[in-house]
């Protein structure tokens, strides 16, 4: 029995060190062959059709034509072609990288710091690469042709999403909820961008997010969606009161955690060990919302790689809460909703152009009842 055709990669950076590293290192596991590589993207387009790659690593600083440059190059003819960017963790980085997300890149790995531990951080950032690869790729080789007609890159913001019917989907759910607790990671960026602009401005709730996104990351991640949404979305701080119609994302290398402070809700953060090679993590939100909400709790589990989340939603489903997932068509990776749905947790699986409305469907109607229930759940006089 033939064994499975390597997946080919090209790698892009105009560093030489750079190129070699990722060189060796990639080339270590049996799946993956590097192919070639390039010193900026002038030269990787051209190589693109010579190399047939499966996969390309694309810097996002270079000269001649820069990562971002190249990325919307690349879109106008090959479509499908899995694009990874590596990318610095600075301000700067973390906009490149975003904007790379919504040219149509695939994703993205960061460098490691210049910091200490500098072998543990490379070990750390390969290993990612190599998952991400093979996540992207883990597939027969094809040849990724360049397409004939092309407007522009292609972005989830346009491609249209199957609709999935489900038992529940249409049905007035019998307890609504008081807070929605979201947990998502690859092609995360792109399905908020599609999810928070379609809540209303008078949205009854607090929306808890964890994005699996480095520090500096989430913060500017925050900004740009909030310029689209009706409700105010923001990086959680510590000491914040949980307000309706606010979405709150935890910030890179902490886990965000909620608990009752008289009749409201309050954020902490901190820096416990990280759950399921994550911090944050949506396991850790996921099971304080189940404690200081209980039955009115909606957790909901979006695309992601790994299975963050799973205990998170046993936690909620166990206090009485409901659970939803993105379902699998409308998913980049279905890893977390997935392990999710097949352990039997979730109540519903939900395509992401219907996300929003199901959502909204199941949150309690008012502004004053989620504070309500919060001091009565903990024996305020009101």
């Amino acid at each position: 029995m033939n064994s499975p055709a390597k997946i080919r990669v090209l790698v892009v950076d105009d560093s030489v060190v750079v190129r070699r590293m990722l060189t060796s290192m990639l080339s270590t596991d049996p799946a993956i062959e590097v192919i070639g590589a390039a010193p900026n993207g002038k030269i990787a387009l051209a190589r693109i059709p010579q190399y047939n790659p499966d996969c390309v690593i694309l810097d996002v600083e270079m000269p001649e034509l820069d990562g971002l440059q190249t990325l919307a190059e690349l879109r106008k003819s090959w479509r499908t072609l899995p694009v990874i960017m590596f990318s610095t963790v600075t301000e700067r980085g973390a906009a490149q990288t975003l904007d790379a997300l919504t040219l149509g890149a695939s994703d993205y790995v960061t460098k490691p710091s210049t910091n200490g531990g500098a072998a543990g951080q490379i070990s750390k950032v390969i290993d990612d690469l190599i998952n991400k690869i093979k996540v992207h790729c883990g597939r027969p080789r094809e040849t990724h042709a360049p397409a004939r007609t092309v407007v522009g890159a292609p972005s989830i913001h346009t491609v249209p999403l199957p609709k999935v019917a489900t038992p529940e989907s249409n049905v007035e759910p019998t307890q609504a909820a008081d807070v929605v607790a979201i947990g998502i990671s690859t092609g995360g960026p792109n399905a908020l961008a599609v999810l928070m602009p379609s809540f209303p401005a008078n949205l009854s709730v607090p929306v808890l997010i964890v994005q699996h996104m480095p520090r500096l990351f989430t913060k500017l991640l925050a900004e740009r969606l909030s310029e689209k949404a009706s409700v105010p979305i923001t990086e959680a701080k510590p000491g914040e009161y949980l307000e309706p119609g606010h979405a709150y994302i935890a910030p890179g290398d902490y886990h965000m955690t909620i608990k009752r402070a008289g009749t409201r809700v309050v954020i902490e953060t901190n820096q416990d060990p990280h759950e399921n090679s994550c911090r944050p993590s949506a396991d850790v939100m996921f099971r304080s919302v189940a404690r200081v909400y209980g039955s009115s709790a909606l957790g909901v589990v979006m695309t992601g790689m790994g299975q963050d989340g799973l205990r998170g939603c046993e936690a909620i489903r166990g206090a009485g809460g409901r659970v939803l997932v993105q379902d699998e068509a409308s998913s980049v990776v279905w890893g977390m909703p997935g392990f999710v749905a097949r352990s039997g947790l979730a109540h519903a699986q939900i395509a992401l152009g219907e996300l929003g409305s199901a959502i909204t469907l199941r949150v309690r109607k008012g502004t004053a009842v989620g504070s309500n229930r919060i001091a009565k759940s903990a024996g305020v006089a009101l």
